[in-house]
This record gives C-alpha cells, sequence and structure tokens, in this order.
C-alpha cells in the first residue's frame, strides 16, 4: 500500500497545481469507499478556494475556508492531475474539477481508502493519538528508548506502531531496520539507546531517500503526477527473500511479524 513517502510524493506532486484554485464541482461516481463520502461534499466544496495541501501521517489534507477534505490512499488508491474532458477510467470514483481546468481524480480498485470531510476546528478521530512525524525532531532515539522500555513485541511491530511514530510502513521499516543492523523479531524493550540512536537515523535517511526518488513502486502506487516512484530499485531486503545479502552475500530469510512479511538479514542484523 502507499506507505508515508508515495503520500508526501503525492502532496508535493499535486500542491503546485490545486493550491489557489477554487472548486468549480465535485463529481462523485462511487461513494462506497472505507467509509462512504459524505453526500453533501460536492455542495460544501463548490466555489471554495483550496487554501493548502498538507500531510499527517499516511493523510491528505485539502484545506478551504470552510473545513478540510481528509483523503487516505488506502492500499490502491492514488490521486492524479489529468485535463478536463478526460474521460473517466474504471475506479475513478471522484473528481474535483478546479478553475483553470485541473481535475484532482481519485482512483482506488479495491476502495479502502477514504474521502471524508472536517469541520474547522476539528480533529477527526482517525487523526488523534497519532505519534511524531518522523522526520520531525520529536521522533528522537531517547523518546522511542524511554518508550520501549519493557515491552516483550519486537522491535519491528513497535516500530510500525502509529503511536510510537507514524508513517513507517512494512516496507521502510524492513530497510531501516537492516540499516541499523537491528533484527526485526528483537525484542523492542533490549534494544540500547545507542543502538536506537542507528535505528532513528536510518528511518529518516531511507524515508527522505524514498521521497526524493518518487517513493517505492510495488504493484499499484503511482504518484500526483502520474509517474512511478523509483526507490524500490534500491530495497536491500523487502521482496527479496532467499536472495543474497547486497552487503554480506548470506541468504535472506523471512518470518512473518504482526502478520506481515518481514525480511532480514541473519548475519547482518543482531
Amino acid at each position: 500500500m502507499p506507505e508515508l513517502p508515495e503520500v508526501e510524493t503525492t502532496r508535493r506532486g499535486v500542491e503546485p497545481h490545486v493550491v489557489g484554485r477554487e472548486v468549480e464541482r465535485v463529481v462523485l461516481r462511487e461513494t462506497r469507499l472505507r467509509w462512504p463520502i459524505p453526500p453533501d461534499l460536492p455542495s460544501r466544496l463548490q466555489g471554495q478556494p483550496l487554501e493548502a495541501v498538507e500531510r499527517r501521517a499516511k493523510y491528505l489534507l485539502f484545506r478551504t475556508p470552510v473545513g478540510t477534505v481528509l483523503v487516505h490512499l488506502g492500499m490502491s488508491g492514488s490521486l492524479r492531475l489529468v485535463g478536463p474532458g478526460q474521460p473517466p477510467a474504471r475506479h475513478d470514483h471522484f473528481d474535483i474539477e478546479l478553475s483553470g481546468g485541473h481535475v484532482l481524480r481519485y482512483n482506488d480498485p479495491r476502495r479502502f481508502g477514504c474521502c471524508l470531510w472536517l469541520p474547522p476546528g476539528e480533529t477527526h478521530a482517525l487523526l488523534s493519538g497519532l505519534g511524531p512525524e518522523p522526520l520531525t525532531g520529536d521522533f528522537n532515539a531517547e523518546s522511542l528508548y524511554r518508550r520501549s522500555r519493557g515491552r516483550k513485541g519486537p522491535v519491528k511491530a513497535y516500530l510500525m506502531d502509529q503511536k510510537i511514530v507514524v508513517g513507517v510502513g512494512n516496507i521502510y521499516a524492513n530497510e531501516a531496520l537492516f540499516l541499523a543492523g537491528i533484527r526485526p523479531d528483537r525484542a523492542a524493550g533490549r534494544i540500547s539507546l545507542a543502538r536506537y540512536r542507528a535505528l532513528v537515523e536510518q528511518v529518516k535517511l531511507v524515508l527522505t531517500s524514498a521521497i526524493s526518488q518518487g517513493g517505492t513502486t510495488l504493484r499499484d502506487f503511482v504518484g500526483g503526477d502520474g509517474k512511478p516512484g523509483y526507490f524500490a530499485q534500491q530495497l536491500y531486503v523487502y521482496g527479496r527473500a532467499g536472495q543474497p545479502c547486497k552487503r554480506c552475500g548470506s541468504a535472506l530469510r523471512e518470518l512473518r511479524i504482526s502478520q506481515r512479511s518481514t525480511i532480514y538479514c541473519v548475519a547482518c542484523q543482531r
């Protein structure tokens, strides 16, 4: 599914083309996403300028003077800018038509994403209780170490806990743990502060690198500009079970942690 770098790539891709534009019309073709799209969304948005496009965790926030559209891409969703009059394809569930001829189109074959309305001054339940953003100073080794004490669960599950830090999904958790030399199944409470410092550094580096290259294309993700991401070419472990480690040549192993595929190197990660 689209992870934080893919969502941030989408945000950066669409932002220059939609901010400052006025919503001329909203076309709803399929409202049955993970939660139903509010039927009054077209009337709420019509005539409103889009003031900003922000991201919180894996959610996109389209700000207007009268409220915010909250969008999640789910497992297979994408937002693209298309030209006026371009016929919708299968799974193109809604359009936001903007002044100047721009159309923001949402496609989601599996319909696990969402498009919800947030009145001014309110925090949606989906956003409450979220941890810090991984690319900010609020995500740091000291906090990660302190909150991990006494935890017996695997460090990978701890790193993917959205209450601990947002947006570190399966792909990037695999990669960061490999680069930090930490076995993903080691108990979070048994990781030292020094090793958490290495892990925080690698999380930031991996996410920054993925964003700069447009995210990771596996099957469904395409960025807001319609172009796929290229970070997949640099993956060290994710999706490479049984293949030789790029560092030591040992065969990479696979296990399941929290029902997610987890790839690691027995020689490089301890």
